[in-house]
């Protein structure tokens, strides 16, 4: 995702409204839009097809650990899914140029045209959409986590199976991670942060599904083991994972998270 954005173009055009820069700024702007627009699609792709992907990955006959053996490669898809979502929302948290590149767009686009050659992209509609969209702090997590909550709501005979299954797969991610043997194994610096990202992005998505959370005693996760071996990281891992427990969970600042746990997190 581009991190610079149209910032200079549009202050360009703002501070000289003629013709040359505003076509500078409009031509600079809609690729970005273009790509905004991909990505809020993705989003919907994913809102679709989670679900489809919890339903096969619980209930039935298998328990939650029998499932992830037999099923690997839709565990692997469900990891895969769960990086792209923190990996999204890391690069959006540090870039408002996605906003105002986009205010930018809407403000020219609800005007008259410069010329016929400035076409509209996207709908009034779908610019409304994406706008609330890109509005949260963590939008791909949003989709994600209400997704998971609606399939949850859908199965109710499964909330246990469901946040069983994040649970395991959280600790499996953990125990991977604090084995020595199968940190030896792992070669490239990007899967050892596939495996963080993952482990946070199961814990937040388990305590938005979970009826009290992931903080509260007895439950499937093990979050000071998680934290702690966050914490063991260097910061520039670390920090975007413990801020997205710190401010994208649920259940966190609840009276049932013991006090050791919100000491731990505690910025």
């Amino acid at each position: 995702m581009d991190t610079v954005g149209a910032g200079k173009e549009i202050r360009e055009a703002i501070a000289d409204p003629s013709p040359e820069c505003q076509e500078k700024a409009w031509n600079i702007v809609i690729p970005l839009v273009e790509k905004l627009k991909r990505c809020y699609e993705h989003s919907l792709e994913l809102e679709r097809i989670v679900p489809k992907l919890l339903g096969q990955l619980v209930g039935g006959r298998l328990n939650p650990t029998q499932h992830l053996e037999t099923q690997q490669a839709l565990v692997k898809q469900l990891a895969e899914i769960l990086e792209f979502v923190l990996k999204f929302d890391e690069y959006k948290m540090k870039t408002p140029a996605i906003q105002n590149d986009f205010s930018y767009y809407r403000r020219i686009a609800s005007r008259q045209r410069l010329d016929q050659t400035n076409e509209m992209i996207i709908s009034t509609e779908l610019a409304n959409r994406m706008s609330l969209f890109y509005a949260h702090a963590t939008p791909m997590l949003k989709v994600l986590s209400e997704a998971t909550s609606k399939f949850v709501q859908d199965n109710s005979d499964n909330v246990d199976n469901t946040t069983e299954t994040l649970g395991t797969m959280a600790k499996v991610c953990l125990r991977m991670l604090e084995n020595p043997k199968l940190l030896a194994q792992i070669e490239r610096e990007e899967t050892h942060l596939l495996l963080l990202r993952v482990m946070v992005g199961l814990v937040i998505l388990y305590d938005h599904v979970h009826p009290v959370g992931a903080f509260a005693r007895g439950a499937h996760v093990d979050v000071k083991g998680c934290v702690r071996l966050l914490q063991a990281q260097p910061a520039v891992k670390a920090e975007p994972l413990l801020n997205a427990l710190r401010y994208t969970t649920k259940h966190l600042n609840e009276d049932n998270t013991p006090k050791n746990i919100r000491n731990l997190l505690a910025a």
